[in-house]
């Protein structure tokens, strides 16, 4: 079975430029180095190291190493479907991490990948390594850990082709960790560092981790780190529970409570089961793409219950959508609702911007557009977006 994941489904807010200057230097180099020069070995096969004579030492040697070479022989690649492989997939998932840690952090990340996934394969084998992968592997655990909840579309092809949707925690986790470079080894074993693989996941997953838990960079209620502090406090609650003491009261011996229940009228049924129905086509229309849609169930499940709200993602899908449709007031209040319950969102200055120019630009709301500018001011680091936003202030308060 072929599976190959094909997008995510968030897109960065900034334009990732290291991770584009990181694919056009892999590139420039794969085609500078590239020149496979076969020779004779002692059992009669012919076989060669696939770059130039010259670029032989810049190839990590385990036996022989170099302290430049833990980083050197991660710009070097064996053959075209290498490179092409290795940078499909530092695009697919090196855009959104380095619009997370920025650009200085992200080339750091990338590197340190590369170090720690040499240092895994010199601990362990003798031959001469080089390739991209290590590294790769180490943006990819990061996005594991950075973004574990989003979804990878996948392209599958097993007797029919066809695409379907997998979290992220799943997909890099069980294909690209455990399958790929576990499981898969074991029965078609192939010339592939995959020890320095699983070292530079370990890199990238570990040092977001880090990150995280020192606050060093922004999380989220959605990453990994905020996953594990959950976990950690359910596993708490169910140890005290299951030991005799009720956190709640303090004592050793819960007290029995009668839940009264309360008999719900017909009309309170029937509002209960039309909101299950427009959350339920709200999922359905976004999953099939069709954002338009999603758009206008969610304007009706507005008017029927303004106390509703969406997952993070589909808010601000839908807020966006909302937006562009080219109805700003409808869209300002889904974004309200977006601050009022997602605030600790990883890029909420862009959706103060959104919301700054919603009530400048359409809405004539001055005193509300001067609030969510100025506090998208103080957060933004984007250039073209500040001075787009600093203008902004600029006209208002002119």
């Amino acid at each position: 079975m072929f599976i190959l994941p094909i997008r995510t489904s968030i897109r960065p807010w900034r334009t990732p430029y290291a991770n584009y200057a990181l694919i056009a230097v892999n590139i420039i180099i794969f085609f500078l180095t590239y020149g496979p020069h076969p020779h004779m070995n002692i059992e009669g096969r012919m076989m060669g190291p696939p770059v130039h004579h010259w670029a032989e030492r810049f190839m990590l040697i385990p036996t022989s190493w170099h302290l430049w070479q833990f980083i050197s022989y991660a710009f070097l690649h064996g053959g075209l479907l290498h490179i092409i492989g290795n940078m499909y997939f530092l695009y697919l998932f090196g855009n959104n991490v380095n619009d997370k840690l920025g650009h200085a952090g992200y080339v750091c990340l990338y590197l340190g990948g590369a170090i720690f996934a040499g240092i895994g394969h010199t601990l362990l084998h003798a031959n001469p390594v080089l390739g991209a992968s290590g590294a790769v592997a180490a943006i990819t655990g990061a996005y594991l850990a950075l973004f574990p909840q989003t979804l990878i579309t996948v392209l599958y092809w097993f007797f029919f082709i066809g695409t379907m949707e997998l979290l992220a925690l799943y997909f890099i986790l069980f294909k690209l960790i455990f399958w790929d470079n576990i499981v898969e080894p074991a029965f078609s074993p192939a010339a592939v560092a995959y020890d320095a693989h699983i070292a530079g996941y370990a890199f990238g997953i570990a040092t977001i981790l880090a990150l995280l838990a020192t606050g060093l960079i922004t999380g989220s209620s959605l990453d990994l780190w905020a996953m594990l502090k959950r976990w950690n406090r359910r596993r708490q609650y169910r140890d005290a529970v299951s030991s005799g003491y009720d956190p709640f009261t303090g004592r050793t011996t819960t007290k029995q409570v009668r839940v009264k229940e309360v008999k719900k009228t017909a009309a309170e049924k029937q509002q209960e089961e039309k909101i299950t129905q427009l959350r339920n086509e709200i999922a359905s229309r976004i999953s099939q793409r069709n954002l338009p849609a999603a758009a206008k169930v969610y304007l009706e499940l507005m008017e029927l219950d303004r106390e509703q709200i969406l997952s993070r993602q589909y808010l601000l899908d839908i807020a966006n959508q909302l937006a562009s449709d080219n109805k700003p007031s409808h869209a300002a209040q889904a974004y309200e609702q977006f601050l009022t319950h997602y605030g600790s969102y990883e890029y909420v200055e862009q959706v103060e911007l959104m919301l700054g120019i919603l009530y400048s630009r359409y809405l004539q709301n001055s005193e509300l557009a001067i609030k969510h500018l100025q506090t998208a001011a103080n957060k933004l680091s984007d250039p073209g977006q500040l001075k787009m936003c600093q203008d902004e202030l600029a006209k208002l308060q002119g």
